[in-house]
């Protein structure tokens, strides 16, 4: 805002917080950590160690991709690694001693997020991962505290009836939402119209909530998730809760990227752990977020040994067959769709809704009619009664 800022700086820069991972980057990187270690007299790397540091700054970019060029994290945890590798009496830091700066790290700054993890596994926050409920699903949001992003799993439940409110958000009613998420919800209400109305009116009303949500929600991330929960409630068919799901949907049944895919997946898979891997339990991510991937050891483990799963899905009809094993089916050449698929319990129900509501109208019409008869016998009988008396001692 100095006025002077314009006459003394004329050249402007944006500085990239990443860059793109080639050939060239492990030398690149390898003489920043050379040349730091010599600066300040710390232990230096060998080539485990210099493999494992990439991976973390492609973790910090949050894209395999790429790596970070914040040197200043990547400098602390050099200067970290060496620290730990003095402990462990190494001469040479290592894989092992860059792992363990990172997990001291971590256990340094995830008090929040253990707590909310003990809440879960007492009960306190009600959350499913075994079974199948109707209506209800597990999504995932990013909580960050100090610095620390951690994934939370959290209960997405919906409610369908007859009527023609159509999709109304609690939250957004009660004003908790934000213009992102309340755009997203307005997309999914879209994409369900798109689907079910393209022959007559879609006569429903439902709820949508986040269960034992007391502060802001904002952004479209489990907008799938919320179109799962509406086909859960409309078709009657349950949603698996070994599963959760993230992913923001658009108005032709696309699911899109999201932030922070792997808190989210870590988040998961650390309340699985806790009350016990089962070996069905997995995460939904949009297929183009499989590039930001950079889980830590321990989950890639768990999936390489088949105790964990990831699924890549790119539309809402993939993601719906692996939340409820069944097909979500495909429409004839008159739009109807199967019987026996999610898609045609859908549309079953919503025609049963479509039937009451025009039984009711035929009924409140022959009411009415009856009432407009009734009025009009007693005007013509009062018209036709010359001694009628009146109250008017006037007339």
């Amino acid at each position: 805002y100095d006025e002077d800022f314009r006459d003394l700086f004329k050249v402007k820069a944006e500085f990239a917080s990443t860059k793109q991972r080639d050939e060239k980057t492990p030398e690149e990187y390898a003489r920043f950590v050379g040349d730091l270690c010599q600066r300040e007299g710390l232990r230096h790397f060998d080539a485990s160690a210099m493999g494992r540091l990439l991976a973390e700054a492609a973790r910090l970019a949050g894209d395999q991709e790429k790596v970070s060029t914040r040197f200043a994290d990547v400098a602390d945890l050099v200067r970290e690694s060496s620290f730990w590798a003095g402990r462990n009496g190494n001469d040479l830091v290592t894989a092992d001693d860059v792992r363990m700066a990172v997990d001291e790290k971590i256990r340094r700054l995830n008090y929040t997020a253990e707590r909310l993890n003990e809440s879960i596994q007492n009960g306190v926050i009600l959350i499913d991962t075994q079974g199948s409920v109707v209506g209800q699903v597990n999504g995932l949001s990013v909580i960050e505290v100090a610095g620390y992003e951690f994934g939370l799993p959290s209960r997405i439940t919906a409610k369908t009836f007859m009527g023609r409110a159509g999709v109304v958000s609690i939250d957004r009613e009660v004003k908790m939402s934000g213009p992102i998420h309340d755009k997203g919800q307005l997309i999914l209400e879209a994409y369900l119209s798109s689907q079910f109305a393209q022959k007559k009116a879609i006569n429903m009303s439902a709820s949508l909530t986040f269960e034992q949500s007391y502060g802001g929600i904002e952004g479209d991330s489990a907008s799938s998730t919320e179109l799962y929960a509406l086909q859960s409630s409309l078709s009657g068919i349950p949603i698996k809760q070994n599963l959760a799901v993230t992913g923001s949907v658009n108005q032709f049944g696309q699911v899109q990227a999201i932030g922070g895919v792997n808190a989210k997946v870590q988040g998961f898979y650390d309340v699985c752990k806790k009350r016990g891997l089962t070996g069905d339990q997995g995460v939904l991510i949009p297929a183009s977020n499989v590039r930001h991937l950079m889980l830590r050891d321990e989950v890639v483990d768990a999936v390489a040994e088949g105790n964990f799963h990831i699924y890549a899905v790119s539309t809402i009809e993939e993601g719906i067959e692996i939340l409820s094993g069944i097909p979500a089916g495909e429409p004839d050449d008159q739009g109807d769709y199967p019987g026996e698929t999610v898609y045609g319990q859908i549309q079953a129900k919503l025609d049963e809704y479509a039937e009451r509501v025009r039984e009711e109208r035929g009924r409140d019409d022959e009411e009415q009619e009856k009432e407009e008869r009734g009025k009009s016998t007693y005007s013509d009988e009062e018209a036709d009664d010359p001694d009628e008396e009146t109250d008017d001692p006037g007339e």
